[in-house]
């Protein structure tokens, strides 16, 4: 009888410990820039997010320092978020709200360094700009602590952790995007940047510009969807994807890039950058 009370014990403690063993998923983005999407379960929605993840870290591995692993699929309900950095979060009306205890998860993943960005697809759509403008967001946000928001100014450092941008394209363009507002009285006309506890990063950006399926490569390294016409069209593909190195810049530096816009030899990087374009 001790003997099978002993086995038992050891077959539960195996099991538990299984159990407790850490997704090897989010172990991997401890070691390298992993960049996640929220699952929606519209499979459609969700094999897009992967694809246009994977050719925006293709694009970050050929231009940049930043080596990204194969994107990750996130459901807050049951992921530990805690090794992660950036989530894309496409927003679909068909998914289901998270959990409470997945908007504790999310809340502490934002209070700590982390930012999501609200894709809600829809920049196609006149009259549908805003962080307000789609009743899907206002539903799937509306428990997480999001600071007030603002249009992106010109002059926002996104517009230049990488590369020189006056628009932020996806599929779609000429649409706002929006992220965490400065403080009233803030410094910002004497050049002072403001710092909020994401060492300068806006916890949420919010837009509409479908930017995954801009960025969304298939197996054989060709664009998944059209965007555009003709050279045009390709103009913007590009100018998407830069878009993408920036953010993902911003996320990892903060206002590294605002800081050090007086250092002589970056600004002539961002000027060979402007006359690229």
């Amino acid at each position: 009888m001790r003997w099978l009370l002993l086995i038992a014990a050891l077959v539960w403690s195996t099991a538990a410990l299984a159990q407790d063993d850490p997704d090897p998923r989010l172990m991997r983005a401890a070691d390298e820039v992993t960049l996640a999407y929220v699952i929606t379960g519209d499979d459609d929605v969700d094999a897009t997010s992967q694809a246009g993840l994977r050719g925006l870290s293709q694009v970050l591995t050929q231009r940049t320092t930043v080596e990204p692993g194969e994107p990750v699929g996130i459901d807050p309900d049951r992921d530990d978020l805690a090794l992660l950095t950036f989530l894309y979060w496409p927003v679909t009306d068909s998914q289901p709200s998270p959990s409470p205890q997945a908007y504790v998860r999310l809340n502490h993943f934002l209070r700590s360094g982390g930012m999501i960005l609200f894709d809600t697809r829809d920049g196609d759509i006149a009259g549908m700009g805003g962080p307000d403008g789609s009743a899907a967001l206002q539903r799937l946000a509306a428990p997480l602590d999001i600071p007030p928001l603002a249009p992106v100014p010109g002059d926002h450092v996104l517009t230049r952790t990488f590369y020189l941008l006056k628009d932020f394209p996806g599929r779609y363009q000429g649409r706002e995007i929006w992220a965490e507002a400065p403080p009233a009285g803030a410094e910002a006309a004497a050049g002072v940047p403001f710092r909020n506890l994401n060492d300068g990063v806006s916890p949420v950006l919010i837009g509409g510009n479908a930017w995954a399926e801009a960025w969304a490569l298939d197996d054989n390294g060709l664009p998944m969807f059209s965007v555009g016409s003709g050279f045009d069209g390709e103009r913007q593909r590009e100018m998407a994807n830069r878009f993408g190195v920036n953010l993902v810049m911003y996320v990892l530096t903060g206002n590294y890039k605002s800081d050090q816009v007086h250092v002589p030899a970056l600004l002539e990087r961002l000027r060979d950058e402007e006359v690229s374009q």
